[in-house]
C-alpha cells in the first residue's frame, strides 16, 4: 500500500473555487466513509481549512487511486470534475510525505509560518479515528507531521516568517498601525466559537480590546468561551455571550467583527451590516432598505463635462490650424477651432481630424490610393455639417476623483470558507472588510524570512527518516514470520530428540535446546538485520518479497503478524485513552 493525496489549496485555485468546494462537516464525514469503501484505498483522512481541501489516503494503485479519489472530491464538493480537475495537485509516496510536512510547518500557509494549522491537523486525525478510516499509515502520518510541525516551530524562528492568519487579519485592518494600539478600548464581536473564533477572541483580549461578545448557534460553546476569556488573568477584557439571533443588535455596538463559522450561507449580508452602521452613526432609513445613496454604495456619480486646455492627438504640426489661435477649453477639432476656414483648409482639416491625410498635394505626389482616400474623408465631414449644421465638439469629460471614504467606524475579518460575510460590505461606506480573498493578495507578495530555509531541511531529514521506518516497518512482520518459522523448526527438532532420547534429563535438555537456539539466532541475526537495512532504503519494498521467497513463508501468517502488531497498537491506544479519562477525573 502507498500514500496518496489529492487537494486544491490558495496555490492551485482561486479562492472562489476554494469558497465552492468547501466541506462541511458532514461531507467530511461522508467522504472519509465513502473512500475507504472504495477498491484502491484501505484508509482515509481529510484536511480540510479556510484555505485547503486535501484527501490523503492509502491506495494500492496509483492511477485508479487518483482517479477515484479526484471522482470523490468531485462529489462531496458539488463542483463538477471537469471544472474541479485543473486546479487539482497530486502527490504520492514520499512527495506526499514532504507535503504534509510542510503543510504542518506552514511552509505551505497563507500566511508562513503560521500556526494554527497543526490544530486542524489533529482535528483531522481525531474525526478520522473516530470514524475508523484512520489505519497504521495515518495515524503514524498524521501524528508525525504535528511532531515535525512543533519541532519546526521550537528549534527554528519560523514564527517570525509569518503571523497566524487572525493576527494577520487583523493587521491588515489595522493599516500599519500596531494592532495593540488600533485595538485599545474597541468592542469586538465574534461570531462562531471554533477553534479560529477561540484564537481570534484571545488575540483581540490580549491586543486589548475593552468587551468582547461571542455569538454562536450552540449557547454552551459561546458560553465557555466567553467564560475562559473572563478568566484569564493576562487580560481585563470584559467577555459575555449572546444568542445568534443578537447579531443585529450587537452590529450597532461593536467596533470590530471576526466571523468564523462553518456555515453554507452568509452570515452577515450587506443589508445587515449597512443595517447595524445606520444604528451606530444614524444613517439614512434608505440605506437600510438596501437603497444606499452613491455615497455609501462607493458609487461614483457621473463624470460632468468641463472646460479643459486645447487637446492634441500627437500630430499637431500636421494640424492645418494656427493651434494658437483655438479658444481655450475647445479641441482642435470642434466647431470653435473651424468657424471661418474656407473650403480648402475645411478640406484639409477634416482629413486631419479624422486621421486620413492632411495636406491633399503632399498625398497626391506620394501617389497610390491617397486621392480617393481624402474624398472618402471630406464626404463624411460634408455629411456630419449637413445633418446637425455644424463640426460637432469633442471635449473630453472632466474627470471626478473619487470622493475619499469616511474612517471606518465598522471593521469586519471574515476568516470562514466559505464566506461568512457579503463581500458587497466593502463597497459601503465607514465599513473595512478584509476576507480570505483579501488576505491571500496582502500576502501574496510577502518576504520569506531567512529561517524557511532551515525549516526545509528539517522537513526533507523528517521524510527521508519518516520513509525509512515505514519500509522497515513494512518487512517487520516477514521477518517476525521468519524467526517464529526457525522457532516452529528448533520446537519440532528438539521433540524428536526427545523421542529417540527419552532418558535425557532436564539439564542436558535445557543446554541443547539453548545450543540450537543459538546456533539458529546467529544463523538468521545477519540477514534479518541487514534485510531491515536495505528495506529502509528508497525501493527497498522488494526485500520483503524476496524473504517470503526464499524462506517460503507463508503470506498468510505475514498477514497475520501484521493484524496483531496493529491490534496491539490499537489496544494500547486504548488504555492510554482510558488513564488519561481517569486521570482527568468525571467532567
Amino acid at each position: 500500500m502507498s500514500l496518496l493525496v489529492v487537494g486544491l489549496s490558495h496555490r492551485s485555485a482561486p479562492v472562489n473555487m476554494l469558497d465552492r468546494a468547501s466541506l462541511s462537516l458532514d461531507a467530511q464525514t461522508k467522504l472519509l466513509q465513502d473512500t475507504v469503501a472504495a477498491e484502491p484505498a484501505t484508509e482515509a483522512a481529510v484536511l480540510a481549512t479556510c484555505n485547503r481541501i486535501e484527501l490523503y489516503a492509502d491506495v494500492d494503485k496509483f492511477h485508479a487511486g487518483v482517479a477515484e479519489l479526484s471522482t470523490l472530491l468531485a462529489q462531496h464538493s458539488g463542483v463538477g470534475l471537469e471544472e474541479l480537475t485543473p486546479h487539482l495537485y497530486v502527490h504520492y509516496e514520499d512527495r506526499a510525505v514532504h507535503h504534509m510536512f510542510s503543510v504542518a510547518c506552514g511552509l505551505d500557509s497563507m500566511v508562513v509560518g503560521e500556526g494554527q494549522i497543526l490544530g486542524q491537523i489533529k482535528d483531522s486525525l481525531a474525526r478520522a479515528q473516530g470514524l475508523h478510516t484512520a489505519g497504521r499509515l495515518m495515524n503514524d502520518l498524521f501524528q508525525q507531521s504535528l511532531r515535525v510541525g512543533k519541532r519546526a516551530h521550537s528549534e527554528t524562528g519560523i514564527d517570525r516568517a509569518g503571523q497566524s492568519l487572525v493576527t494577520f487579519g487583523l493587521e491588515q485592518l489595522a493599516l500599519g498601525t500596531p494592532v495593540t494600539t488600533w485595538a485599545q478600548g474597541r468592542k469586538a464581536l465574534v461570531i462562531g466559537a471554533g477553534s479560529m473564533s477561540s484564537l481570534a477572541a484571545a488575540t483581540l483580549a490580549r491586543a486589548g480590546v475593552a468587551e468582547i461578545v461571542i455569538a454562536n448557534r450552540t449557547a454552551d460553546r459561546a458560553e465557555r468561551l466567553a467564560e475562559i476569556l473572563t478568566e484569564d488573568d493576562g487580560t481585563e477584557v470584559l467577555a459575555r455571550a449572546v444568542p445568534m439571533e443578537s447579531v443585529p443588535f450587537e452590529l450597532t455596538r461593536a467596533d470590530v467583527v471576526v466571523s468564523c463559522t462553518g456555515a453554507t450561507g452568509l452570515v452577515l449580508t450587506a443589508e445587515a451590516i449597512a443595517a447595524g452602521v445606520e444604528g451606530r452613526v444614524g444613517a439614512q432609513p434608505e440605506t437600510v432598505r438596501g437603497k444606499a445613496p452613491e455615497t455609501v454604495r462607493g458609487e461614483v456619480p457621473e463624470a460632468r463635462t468641463a472646460p479643459l486646455p486645447p487637446v492634441s492627438t500627437g500630430a499637431d504640426e500636421d494640424c492645418p490650424l494656427d493651434l494658437a489661435s483655438v479658444p481655450p477649453g475647445f479641441s482642435v477639432m470642434g466647431e470653435a477651432a473651424v468657424a471661418g476656414m474656407d473650403a480648402a483648409t475645411l478640406e484639409q482639416h477634416a482629413a486631419w481630424a479624422a486621421g486620413g491625410t492632411v495636406d491633399r498635394r503632399r498625398a497626391a505626389r506620394r501617389g497610390g490610393d491617397a486621392d480617393r482616400v481624402d474624398p472618402e474623408l471630406i464626404g463624411a465631414l460634408a455629411a456630419t455639417a449637413a445633418s446637425v449644421g455644424r463640426i460637432p465638439e469633442r471635449r473630453r469629460p472632466e474627470p471626478v476623483a473619487e470622493p475619499p471614504r469616511p474612517e471606518p467606524v465598522l471593521y469586519l475579518l471574515d476568516l470562514a470558507m466559505p464566506r461568512d460575510i457579503d463581500a458587497a460590505a466593502h463597497r459601503l461606506a465607514g465599513v473595512r472588510l478584509v476576507d480570505i480573498e483579501k488576505l491571500a493578495e496582502a500576502s501574496a507578495d510577502a518576504p520569506m524570512a531567512a529561517d524557511v530555509d532551515q525549516v526545509r531541511r528539517i522537513v526533507s531529514h523528517e521524510v527521508a527518516a519518516f520513509g525509512a521506518a515505514q519500509r522497515a516497518a513494512h518487512i517487520t512482520p516477514t521477518v517476525v514470520a521468519l524467526r517464529t518459522m526457525a522457532a516452529d523448526v528448533v520446537a519440532g527438532e528438539i521433540a524428536r530428540l526427545e523421542g529417540r532420547l527419552p532418558g535425557l534429563d532436564d539439564k542436558h535438555r535445557a543446554e541443547i535446546t539453548q545450543t540450537v537456539r543459538r546456533v539458529v539466532d546467529k544463523l538468521l541475526h545477519a540477514p534479518t538485520v541487514r534485510v531491515k537495512q536495505l528495506a529502509a532504503e528508497p525501493g527497498g519494498a522488494g526485500y520483503a518479497d524476496a524473504l517470503r521467497t526464499l524462506f517460503d513463508l507463508d503470506p498468510e501468517t505475514v498477514a497475520s503478524v501484521s493484524r496483531a502488531e496493529e491490534s496491539t497498537e490499537k489496544n494500547a491506544k486504548i488504555a492510554a485513552n482510558a488513564n488519561i479519562a481517569e486521570n482527568r477525573g468525571p467532567a
